[in-house]
């Protein structure tokens, strides 16, 4: 029932980004993009299935975002401030996860998650899939945006988003940085208590809800009819990162690694899963 309910969402919302969407030899510039996310997704899932590699998993998401950003401008010859804007945000913190994600999975040799999935190749493309819906929604109001048949330019209104995501991409990015530093210098044995991580456990997956948040209100002012479907972005990144995968994987990882540390077990008490508590 979740999925079918999920499935029906998800067509709307790419029902709702092609509506007053400019055209491209008579196709909505939004649903050619979604086609190419797609796309994008399965011809990569040609080499990492025969290689049965999970390496550039990552750095194909976040190409994807860029990619499709930027030739959804291209096509629709868009450049006003509010499209320029959402671009720029969106193109770093594709950028930035990218990279670390990347880089990340080069230092730990892989992705454990994927230990028995990438030796069958029915599941390996569903996950390669997944990354593709993931992108789709996640772009949604950014392409609503740059798509839509008429411009709006920033004003005041809009500060409260730039605000939001500037302060998400922030406490991700820096969240990001002070566990790798954590692991630099302690290993990956002894749990991470201070910085961010001090306040929330998943610090870094409450920047990105933010950002999300803050993405959405910067896209609103420009959006119209069906269009506003795409500003459930920031409830689909919470679901995804607390009920699919994200803190739910993570925290039972944590439970088994350091469950009976006394020290562990104060810090979870202690110190809210997601939401910061500011002690």
């Amino acid at each position: 029932m979740f999925l079918v309910g999920f499935l029906v969402v998800f067509f709307l919302l790419i029902f709702g980004i092609s509506d007053d969407s400019v055209l491209f030899k008579g196709m909505p510039v939004s649903t050619g993009c979604v086609i190419l996310i797609f796309f994008l997704q399965w011809l990569a899932f040609v080499p990492a299935c025969f290689l049965k590699t999970e390496k550039f998993y990552d750095l194909m998401g976040a190409f994807t975002f860029i990619a499709v950003c930027l030739l959804s401008l291209v096509l629709v010859y868009r450049f006003d401030s509010r499209s320029f804007l959402l671009s720029t945000f969106l193109i770093i913190w594709a950028s930035r996860l990218g990279w670390f994600l990347f880089s990340r999975m080069k230092i730990s040799d892989g992705d454990s998650r994927f230990d028995t999935i990438k030796t069958n190749p029915s599941r390996f493309l569903l996950v390669w899939t997944m990354q593709g819906v993931w992108v789709t929604v996640c772009l949604s109001p950014v392409l609503a945006t740059i798509t839509g048949k008429s411009e709006v330019s920033l004003s005041f209104v809009d500060a409260p988003g730039i605000f939001l995501a500037s302060v998400g991409f922030f406490i991700e990015a820096l969240a990001d940085h002070q566990k790798r530093r954590h692991r630099d210098r302690r290993g990956a044995e002894i749990f991470i208590c201070s910085g961010l991580w001090r306040y929330s456990r998943h610090p870094n997956y409450f920047g990105e809800i933010v950002f999300w948040l803050g993405i959405v209100l910067m896209a609103l002012p420009a959006m119209s009819g069906f269009n506003y479907i795409s500003t459930i972005v920031p409830i689909f990144v919470y679901l995804l990162l607390t009920r699919v995968s994200g803190t739910r994987l993570l925290e039972k990882a944590a439970d088994i690694k350091w469950g009976d540390d006394p020290l562990y077990q104060k810090y979870v008490t202690e110190t809210p899963l997601l939401w910061p508590k500011i002690k």
